[in-house]
């Protein structure tokens, strides 16, 4: 079973940049279509950006589209989310997440392994 651990997360300006990076040990990342996932305090868990594992095809929530993109690197078994022109409402515990789907999903419950999440906070 895959485990992943995310990393990357931070204090960073409004306008500014973050990447953050999920690596995975265990197993390898590209046996599953991977996701992004965040939480704010007193929000439900909402999905950011997935990324297939038979494609490749990328897929992003309306608030993070333009801004936001996910990647990955089969070599290094690591998937990344880079984030531009952050926002304050972009503040949340970030979570990465795998899927044995071979395309992307937006739906948390097909996904079957989670990291532990990193904090992005975004100041004004």
């Amino acid at each position: 079973q895959v485990q992943l651990v995310e990393s990357g997360g931070g204090l960073v300006q409004a306008g500014g940049s973050l990447r953050l990076s999920c690596a995975a040990s265990g197993g390898s990342s590209s046996s599953y279509s991977m996701g992004w996932f965040r939480q704010a305090p007193g929000k439900e868990r909402e999905f950011v950006a997935s990324i297939s594992r038979t494609f490749g095809s990328t897929n992003y929530a309306n608030s993070v589209k333009g801004r936001f993109t996910i990647s990955r690197d089969n070599a290094k078994n690591t998937v990344y989310l880079q984030m531009n022109s952050l926002r304050p409402e972009d503040t949340a515990v970030y979570y990465c997440a795998a899927s044995l789907r071979g395309l992307g999903t937006t739906l948390t419950s097909e996904y079957t392994n989670w990291g532990q999440g990193t904090q992005v906070t975004v100041s004004s």
